[in-house]
């Protein structure tokens, strides 16, 4: 087998091959003797057609089979013998197959381009000491306060600000032609900041049994776009009012929330993990600055179909997340090519750092254990209510645990680094 290979760019590569006509018509012969045993053509018993006869009946058919095993072979041996590992299936072009020919054809790939980290000391990052806002923990206080509001009726009196009132609605375009749509039991909190702008006037005042119309017209700057600019009619009938009421912040309240004795164990608990929470963010940020310098660190070319690849992954993801907020993708109405190309720039960016990641861990030798994948599967075990051994089959049969050991691996990669790198604290 002759083999001829070209540079194309940093990343892509080509390789010409030719494999000698002996060879080919060998695999030929071979595959026609399997077409004819199988064979059914009149006048000849079943195993016993001429082997010319079989190449000319089934001749499109045969090179298709041969073209189908030799080529991927052909192109494994040459990349192997190279030391060259393509990172996605090489594209194949110009093969010219026939019997007493040689088999030749050129294949285009991609590879991983040079990286060179650097030193992991030179690396300098700063992360900022933890601080909370003064009242934190009394804005927390204040929204566990608010989660365990009671919402009791109200008689004699109109809507006011804060209350919950179920209302029977009917809204309907202004423009002509186009129709109402009806909701019954709708509850809405007055002062709500999902309410429409100036909604919540035209309720105040409104005693249970009233009925009232109105439009409400929304501003170009109003942040649904479908709805800046244009004006909707309703008409409401208050059913029931509720005045929202909020228990004392007290010890039995703290008991009520938790396993707390008094007020002030659990003004503690919110303070520690409010620090808990700014520490991990902090953390965060602080891997989200290391990932950026390391893609600073890439200054070579680096493959297109990585980059597709992350963005198919992006992609996913985003369309998952829309499924568990019960949201059909298909029926979503989102660009999606759009959507692929505003991720592209964040996307080549992502490839870039772990590109780099993986050329550390292997310097490195980092390494990530059994014991490793199995805590990581029984953390999210527990934080989704499922056994590790549900958690561990549904990511063997979405094919996730190698993903799932290279995420940990880049972790560990990245834990690595900062323990070298200069990281200046506040």
């Amino acid at each position: 087998m002759k083999t001829e290979f070209a540079d194309l760019s940093d990343t892509k590569k080509s390789v010409a091959v030719e494999i000698p006509s002996d060879i080919v018509d060998a695999e030929i012969d071979r595959v026609a003797r399997s077409y004819s045993r199988q064979a059914r053509i009149p006048g000849f018993r079943q195993g016993k057609v001429p082997p010319t006869l079989i190449k000319k009946r089934f001749r499109d058919q045969i090179l298709h089979d041969v073209a189908h095993d030799m080529i991927p072979r052909a192109i494994g041996e040459a990349l192997r013998e190279r030391g060259i590992e393509p990172v996605d299936t090489p594209d194949v072009k110009d093969v010219t197959l026939d019997e007493g020919q040689a088999l030749t054809f050129t294949a285009t790939f991609e590879t991983l381009p040079p990286i060179d980290p650097g030193t992991l000391e030179s690396i300098s990052l700063r992360r900022p000491a933890v601080t909370l806002e003064e009242d934190a923990v009394e804005k927390t206080l204040t929204q566990l306060q608010t989660r365990s509001a009671r919402y009791e009726p109200v008689d004699g009196r109109g809507v006011e600000d804060g209350d919950s009132v179920t209302l029977d609605l009917e809204r309907k375009p202004t423009a002509e032609g186009e129709k109402a749509d009806h909701h019954h039991d709708v509850v809405v909190e007055v002062g709500g900041t999902a309410n429409p702008p100036g909604f919540d006037d035209e309720l105040k005042g409104l005693e249970s049994g009233a009925e009232k119309s109105f439009t409400i017209h929304y501003p170009d700057d109003y942040a649904v776009k479908e709805m800046a600019g244009t004006s909707l009619g309703y008409t409401v009938k208050v059913k029931d009012i509720r005045k929202k009421t909020l228990p004392a912040l007290d010890d039995e309240f703290a008991k009520d929330v938790g396993d707390f004795e008094t007020l002030q164990a659990l003004r503690d608990r919110i303070s520690e993990d409010l620090h808990r929470e700014a520490e991990a963010e902090a953390d965060r940020n602080l891997k989200s600055d290391l990932l950026k310098a390391l893609a600073g660190r890439v200054t070579v070319e680096i493959p297109d179909s990585l980059v597709e690849r992350e963005l198919d992954r992006r992609t996913e993801e985003f369309a998952r997340r829309l499924m568990d907020q019960q949201i059909d993708p298909r029926k979503a109405n989102i660009d999606w090519d759009q959507f692929r190309d505003s991720q592209r720039e964040a996307g080549r960016e992502s490839v870039k750092s772990a590109l780099v990641l993986d050329e550390i861990s292997r310097r490195e030798n980092v390494m990530v254990s059994d014991e490793d994948v199995e805590k990581d599967v029984a953390e999210y075990a527990g934080r989704s209510g499922l056994t590790p051994a549900a958690v561990r089959a549904r990511l063997e049969k979405e094919g996730a645990l190698a993903r799932l050991s290279a995420g940990l691996r880049r972790e560990k990669t990245m834990d690595h680094i900062l323990s070298k790198a200069q990281v200046a604290r506040d």
